[in-house]
């Protein structure tokens, strides 16, 4: 079947002009073992669609670029932005979405440890026709990790925090597989780590967020770049903040026209 390319987005970062069904982020740093057998699995997973990846690396150190540049001829869906210098996940995630060309956006790790066969589903989840009305997010949640018993403890310690602390229901803060509306992502603040906090984030601006179970999988090559100390340390500068957000939000609840 015959890929369908999208069109080019107005330069404006911040607004879509033209419409397309799926983008979908993709964030990595030093993942040249990995982008290859991904970016296939995307494309086998929404095969049929209108759908577009956008690959995000983060200033990596080995050939993570010049790999994914290879695979553009294969693929003429994919699409590759490269930072000047490192920025974080958080920033990779936020320069791929801004350049998304689609309504509706997903996410998922460069690791390998997400499975792009769930992603229809996530997508139909979110756009379906009974859908709830504000439901601008769903969220996947790793029933069964494939991590070390050091990093999930560390996980589970950490969830449990921030759950007592910002009540939004998510037990899986880290499962880097998520469907959204583009346009509720834009309006949201920005800030290093936000990708952690976001079903914190969307339900503080009023917005429907809601959760499914995925498949999660061993990392494919290379390590992870992340400690459970690093994470740790993070977290409490990172609660403390997006508390401080919430409580200064002051949200209608949606306006209407009249």
């Amino acid at each position: 079947m015959r890929r369908r390319l999208l069109p080019r987005p107005d330069r404006d970062e911040g607004l879509l002009t033209e419409t397309a069904e799926f983008s979908v982020v993709v964030p990595v740093h030093n993942e040249a073992g990995n982008v290859a057998v991904l970016v296939g699995e995307i494309a086998a997973a929404l095969e049929g669609r209108a759908f577009e990846m956008v690959f995000v690396d983060d200033a990596s150190t080995d050939d993570t670029r010049a790999r994914l540049m290879a695979l553009k001829a294969e693929y003429p869906m994919l699409r590759v932005l490269g930072h000047r210098a490192n920025a974080g996940q958080s920033r990779a995630i936020r320069s791929g979405i801004l350049a998304a060309r689609a309504p509706v956006v997903g996410t998922l790790d460069g690791d390998g440890q997400n499975d792009p066969a769930d992603l229809p589903d996530l997508y139909r989840q979110l756009t379906r026709a009974d859908a709830p009305h504000g439901l601008k997010m769903v969220m996947g949640r790793r029933a069964s990790r494939k991590d070390s018993a050091w990093k999930k403890f560390g996980s589970r310690f950490a969830n449990n925090i921030r759950g007592r602390m910002l009540r939004d229901d998510c037990d899986d803060s880290g499962c880097g597989i998520k469907v959204m509306r583009r346009d509720a992502y834009v309006m949201l603040p920005y800030f290093d780590h936000m990708h952690r906090y976001m079903p914190a984030l969307m339900r503080a601006e009023g917005h429907g967020v809601e959760f499914r179970n995925v498949n999660h999988r061993p990392r494919g090559q290379g390590k992870s770049n992340y400690t459970n100390f690093g994470r740790l340390r993070d977290a409490m500068s990172d609660l403390r903040g997006v508390m401080w957000l919430i409580r200064r939000r002051r949200n209608p609840g949606g306006a209407d026209e009249f």
